[in-house]
């Protein structure tokens, strides 16, 4: 293409870009009944999975039994918390404290674990210690955590998906006892993630992570692509935007941490598919492509939560944000409130398949808690510009 061509091509690109950013925002903003909608589709699909698991104390059965505190019930929680904050029903708080009590308010394996996905639970057990100060709904997360710093180990989270597990935890409990040793030791654990585990997690010229070092070159996908898995990618930008949202403005880490987000999201806006959902593999739309939607919820939670925070721009994230959530609304949300298009639990393209509006994944926990994040953040959003 030559340079006049190529000039012509890149205004025309700008100018629906522009166009696509205005329409964007005057439907955001104009729809009357923009937040109602919303808020009827994050109780519905709620609903259908409190009435399906009204025993929060129930082993899930999959190729085995394993107890409801593990890390997929864990993320749920996290959505329920949010959806409580913009709709504080009693039966939100009462199920929550429910699964608190019925676990005795314990890890899967003990407060000597040393497992991201065990200490996940401690995320909702930290939130309902804030609401009401019962000492043994933080006694074991904690004992736990400070294990974990005492021993000097700072190579626990070799998974990228850990960081969301277990990172918030540790900006929780700094916040809770304003101790500096937890926002240090969380640092640690996260630069051990990002620049060393594997030669480092993160690409700073594709602007995402990899999932694990299984994942890093020479690895490939079929297209000679490197492999980025869409739902690690946002467990990631889960990890920052809540950690970002509890840390002080002053916290020497924070605009390091501001800067990371900010980058992952422009590579994350980089990979949208047409339709506003995101692949399973965010460089290789060949292998296992298709809607997917606990990739592209946590996706529009990140998006969301920067505009509503100033960190992203509005008439950029906006239109992409939007598109995302009007798709997981028309076509992954059932009438009765199941979630299609979800994969399975994993760590790559391959596995949790097939996906499709009526596959049921393993697990539907997790699913619902990144739906309930992105919803719940787009609601204060409209909240906010209404």
């Amino acid at each position: 293409m030559n340079r006049g061509k190529k000039t012509i091509y890149s205004l025309l690109v700008l100018m629906t870009v522009l166009l696509s950013a205005c329409a964007s925002k005057k439907q955001l903003v104009s729809k009357p009944d923009a937040k109602q909608e919303v808020l009827e589709v994050l109780r519905r699909t709620n609903d259908y999975f409190m009435d399906k698991w009204p025993d929060t104390k129930k082993p899930i059965y999959t190729t085995r039994w394993r107890p409801s505190n593990i890390w997929t019930r864990g993320v749920y929680y996290e959505g329920l918390m949010a959806l409580y904050k913009i709709d504080p029903d009693k039966r939100y708080y009462d199920y929550a404290v429910d699964w608190g009590n019925n676990h005795n308010w314990g890890l899967r394996n003990g407060t000597e674990t040393r497992n991201g996905d065990d200490q996940n639970c401690g995320q909702t057990y930290l939130d309902l210690y804030e609401i009401d100060p019962q000492p043994e709904r933080i006694a074991d997360i904690k004992e736990n955590i400070d294990f974990v710093i005492a021993s000097g180990k700072v190579d626990d989270w070799t998974w990228i998906d850990a960081i969301q597990m277990a990172m918030p935890i540790y900006a929780k409990l700094g916040v809770m006892y304003e101790d500096e040793n937890y926002f240090d030791y969380m640092y640690k654990l996260y630069v051990h993630s990002r620049d060393v585990e594997g030669g480092g997690l993160y690409n700073r010229e594709d602007k995402l992570w990899w999932r694990d070092k299984d994942f890093v070159p020479p690895y490939k996908e079929p297209n000679g692509e490197d492999c980025y898995w869409s739902r690690g990618n946002g467990w990631v930008v889960a990890a920052l935007v809540r950690v970002l949202d509890l840390i002080p403005e002053n916290q020497k880490h924070r605009a390091e941490y501001i800067q990371d987000f900010k980058d992952l999201m422009e590579g994350v806006l980089a990979t949208q598919r047409e339709d506003g959902f995101w692949n399973v593999s965010m460089h290789d739309p060949t292998n296992f492509g298709g809607r997917e939607t606990s990739g592209t919820a946590l996706f529009v939670y990140g998006m969301a939560w920067g505009i509503n925070e100033g960190l992203l721009d509005e008439q950029t994230y906006g239109p992409a944000m939007e598109k995302a959530w009007d798709a997981m609304v028309k076509e992954a949300v059932h009438p009765s409130g199941f979630l299609g298009y979800l994969q399975g639990t994993g760590k790559e393209p391959k596995d949790g398949q097939p996906v499709s509006y009526a596959s049921v994944p393993d697990f539907e926990d997790y699913g619902l808690g990144c739906f309930l994040l992105a919803g719940a953040e787009v609601y204060r959003l409209l909240d906010k510009n209404q």
